[in-house]
């Protein structure tokens, strides 16, 4: 009875809700964060790679993944009592160690006044259809707010609009945060997509733009990886980053990195001569206990990484390297299938990297 009465109880709230008068706002002037290329690039703006990039890349995957808005959050600000959010996922897939939210879902996160960002609400997806439309938050009171709303992980998006009441003010944020100057890119696989973080939210990625309020670009992209020279073109165009992160060894083999990392590391060096680029380790999973040969290929691959980061840091004084000892803590507890991270494993990954981004991209703190 008392499940039933709930249930009751939230579909007639959303009724009401559904009831009110409501602005439907088109977002695309509003800044878009995590974004590597310029929107002249893409047909749909809420894509990572180019389109140029179709008939380019060997694996038709990546440019699959390429269109997922992995990393990429919308800024607005608002008056108003209430937030809606609209939107299309260009597909509609379930995955069975990932929740909806965190492969179609959006999180709202919201401004305080000491700079900080805390989190507000999820707009869950419709999981029967591509289209959604969902209450994010209600009964607030009507006071100027700056927002970040953060983008799907594992879905692309083609349309996206924000619902405030008619008489609210809905316009660009006042404040330029996170700053957007020097932003942190980060390229990898699987887990820096966000797999499988429970909401969009808890990506590391997305946790770090908040802990720094420094814009963070994601170019994960699960299961491919490896090492592709035009995403290291992709790298090497971006403006002024402030730190490079190479978090790819999941994905690849012996003969890429012994033909591929060179190359692409070179890209990226001709680009942004004296950047930061940090080298980091494939974790150690907690089923390579059991597996050893899981735990032979992780070491291997490990060990000819750290030789080859070696070797050009003997020439090049601005690399760093993160190795695999602590991604994830020491107990077992953070993946949700012996591979990709579950909310704790990210936010212990986040406290690892946090003092090491800091240390080598703000120094003045």
């Amino acid at each position: 009875m008392k499940k039933i009465l709930l249930s009751f109880i939230i579909g007639a709230a959303a009724s009401v809700a559904a009831a009110q008068p409501m602005t439907w706002h088109p977002v695309d002037q509003m800044p878009l964060l995590g974004k590597a290329v310029d929107d002249s690039s893409t047909a749909i703006r809420y894509q990572r790679i180019p389109d140029s990039l179709e008939t380019k890349v060997k694996r038709p995957d990546l440019m699959w993944l390429g269109r997922h808005s992995a990393g990429m959050a919308l800024r607005f600000a608002s008056n108003s009592p209430f937030i809606s959010v609209k939107w299309h996922n260009r597909e509609k897939g379930l995955m069975n160690h990932q929740t909806p939210t965190g492969t179609r879902g959006l999180d709202l996160y919201t401004l305080l006044p000491d700079g900080s960002w805390t989190f507000v609400n999820t707009a869950r997806p419709d999981v029967n259809n591509h289209n959604t439309a969902a209450r994010v938050i209600s009964n607030m009171d009507p006071e100027m707010r700056e927002y970040m709303l953060y983008l799907p992980l594992y879905d692309g998006i083609d349309s996206i609009f924000i619902g405030t009441s008619p008489e609210a003010i809905f316009t660009q944020p006042s404040v330029n945060l996170p700053e957007r100057k020097k932003p942190i890119v980060m390229y990898g696989t699987s887990i820096l997509q966000g797999g499988c973080a429970n909401r969009p939210g808890m990506a590391h990625s997305n946790i770090i733009t908040r802990r720094l309020n420094r814009e963070v670009i994601n170019l994960g992209f699960s299961g491919n990886g490896q090492l592709d020279l035009e995403i290291a073109d992709i790298i090497a165009a971006i403006p002024d980053p402030g730190l490079v992160v190479l978090d790819c060894v999941p994905n690849v083999n012996v003969e890429q990195i012994d033909t591929l990392l060179v190359p692409f590391y070179n890209i990226i060096r001709a680009a942004h001569p004296t950047v930061p680029i940090l080298f980091v380790e494939d974790p150690l999973f907690p089923h390579i206990r059991f597996d050893k040969e899981a735990y032979n290929q992780v070491t291997t691959l490990n060990a000819l990484w750290k030789k080859h980061y070696d070797q050009l840091a003997a020439k090049d004084p601005n690399l760093h390297y993160l190795p695999a000892d602590h991604i994830m803590g020491l107990d077992y507890e953070a993946t949700v299938d012996g591979l990709h991270f579950t909310d704790l494993g990210f936010l212990r990954y986040a406290n690892l990297l946090e003092p090491i981004l800091r240390r080598i991209t703000l120094p003045a703190d």
